[in-house]
């Protein structure tokens, strides 16, 4: 459906210490996303999904939004005057895409899509990620 929470990340400066806190806090159990040249880490058995997303920045939690059609839904933010990159593959999964509103927050797109390859062309490969 389009607009639900699908995902959300916590963005930690130390990803040992945030599964720490994290698990003695709720119980979390945290698995490595097992993504080449990717530190991930997804919660196991929570709705909606969500994950520890290590980053020296941290800016804060990003909530993933659903979308049926995410390069209609760029295009929309950008023609609503936010700010969106370009779609990013999750392999296996599906594709996200950075956002920020009109107010400064940011937000990510999601749309599923299983058959989203391991390998990506070069062009792709090399984009930056949010």
């Amino acid at each position: 459906m389009a607009g639900k929470i699908v995902h959300f990340e916590l963005q930690t400066k130390d990803a040992s210490r945030a599964k720490r806190f994290y698990g003695s806090l709720f119980g979390w159990k945290f698995k490595d996303s097992e993504i080449p040249g990717v530190e991930y880490y997804s919660i196991e058995g929570i709705e909606p999904g969500g994950g520890l997303n290590p980053r020296q920045d941290a800016p804060g939690p990003v909530v993933y939004f659903d979308t049926d059609d995410i390069e209609a839904t760029i295009r929309k933010v950008r023609e609503l005057g936010g700010k969106a990159d370009e779609k990013q593959p999750i392999p296996a999964m599906g594709w996200f895409a950075g956002c920020t509103d009109t107010e400064g927050n940011n937000f990510s797109l999601y749309q599923n899509d299983p058959s989203v390859p391991m390998e990506m062309p070069e062009q792709e490969a090399g984009a930056s990620s949010r």
